[in-house]
């Protein structure tokens, strides 16, 4: 497969290719350099590296809504 350089030096690649990849707009693909060339692969957070708020959240306590807050007025003075 083939892929073009635009004058930016930026690359577009197939849909099919970044959905077999299983990234979409936003994620980060991550590029290594081997023996044999360059390796691209998704990059994907390691959860396990994440500290956990379970413990930091009132017992009780709802799920956030977020389409509720969203819908919350908001005073115009605050946005910058």
């Amino acid at each position: 497969m083939i892929v073009k350089i635009t004058s930016k030096r930026q690359v577009t690649f197939p849909a099919r290719v970044l959905d077999a990849m299983g990234v979409k707009p936003g994620d980060q693909l991550e590029l290594t350099e081997g023996p044999d060339g360059f390796i691209l692969r998704p990059r994907r957070i390691d959860h396990s590296r994440l500290g956990t708020l379970r413990d930091k959240i009132a017992p009780g306590t709802p799920p956030f809504d977020i389409r509720k807050f969203r819908d919350q007025p908001y005073d115009t003075s605050l946005r910058d």
